[in-house]
């Protein structure tokens, strides 16, 4: 379900950024770069946008905004918002680190953050980070109760160590449940044209259905809506991504991942703006309703009384530190 992030690891912050503070809304300047597949890809960017967009609702305030179509513009991008005034920074995702490394260090009265990246280390910079494998492991063991064959499927978008933490958390689910379910596995490419590619994710899906599937999980951007729709035409069962998908296809979405990409966005923001932008690590799981699952009334129907308390059971015990799942990250294996 739906949750607003309340709470953040222990220890996970520094002190207050004591620059760029905005004496008034007049002096503040928010920009935002989103990543490959826009701001509409109707899953990870247009998290991020849903954020943005509650924040110019809410305050009036005019964010500033690039949608990245090429791997050169994303430095070229923060550079031209610096220069054009912004007083915090927004990257869109993992490949954007590089970029927003740099420029944070040569604008350190500048405040800086980016999502999915944990690694960097600038004082002006905030940074978030997921546990997609506990999300994913909650919608695991929803596929595996709906699934009617005993074999659900994954299709990723680019194959990276981010995409295969989904995939494992999924898989553990999945076994958690059901330890004789098949797990098809399927990576849509190498490169960032696999995250808008929904063709091939079509055919994946389909592919994938050809052998069993009848629940098919994708982490895979804009490539997502291929293998959403393709579960549809072949009267199968889809799970949505970061954003909550269900309303893609009523009644095929069996529901999403949720990442709260919406209220990192929308945190980066507001903290910015009235002076209180932390800099440092949060790093949000299902204890810090960072990730989770959807239920509306889109896919209400879908799920049964026995496999919303399964769902619920699992989150508890994972926020109760009785269920570990796996993270690929930690060691680049998947350990059920």
């Amino acid at each position: 379900m739906k949750k607003v992030l309340t709470t953040v690891l222990a220890g996970a912050f520094t002190a207050v950024s004591s620059f760029a503070v905005a004496e008034s809304h007049g002096d503040f300047k928010p920009a935002v770069i989103y990543d490959m597949g826009g701001k509409f890809d109707k899953s990870f960017n247009e998290g991020v946008y849903a954020g943005i967009k509650k924040f110019q609702d809410e305050t009036g305030v005019e964010v500033m905004e690039f949608e990245v179509t090429n791997e050169a513009q994303r430095q070229q991008a923060m550079e031209k918002m610096v220069q054009r005034g912004a007083t915090v920074v927004l990257g869109v995702g993992f490949a954007q680190a590089d970029a927003i490394s740099a420029v944070a260090a040569a604008n350190p009265d500048v405040n800086f953050s980016i999502i999915d990246v944990s690694w960097l280390d600038h004082p002006n910079l905030r940074q978030y980070a997921f546990k997609e494998e506990e999300g994913s492991y909650l919608v695991g063991v929803a596929a595996a109760m709906a699934s009617e064959t005993g074999t659900v499927g994954f299709v990723g978008g680019m194959d990276i160590p981010l995409i295969r933490a989904f995939a494992c958390g999924y898989e553990q689910g999945v076994k958690a449940t059901k330890d004789d379910a098949k797990v098809l596995q399927n990576m849509t490419g190498t490169t960032p044209a696999a995250w808008n590619d929904p063709t091939k994710g079509s055919e994946l899906t389909q592919a994938q259905i050809d052998r069993g599937a009848d629940v098919v999980f994708q982490a895979a951007g804009g490539t997502g809506v291929g293998v959403i729709q393709a579960a549809a035409d072949a009267g199968k069962l889809a799970i949505g991504v970061d954003s909550n998908q269900n309303y893609m296809a009523p009644g095929n979405v069996l529901t999403s991942m949720l990442k709260r990409v919406d209220v990192a966005a929308y945190e980066t923001m507001k903290d910015a703006m009235s002076g209180d932008f932390e800099t440092g690590v949060r790093l949000l799981g299902v204890a810090e309703g960072g990730v989770g699952w959807a239920l509306d009334e889109y896919n209400a129907d879908l799920i049964t009384p026995e496999m919303k308390s399964a769902i619920d059971q699992a989150a508890a015990k994972i926020t109760a530190g009785e269920i570990k799942v796996h993270d690929y990250r930690s060691d680049n294996t998947c350990k059920m």
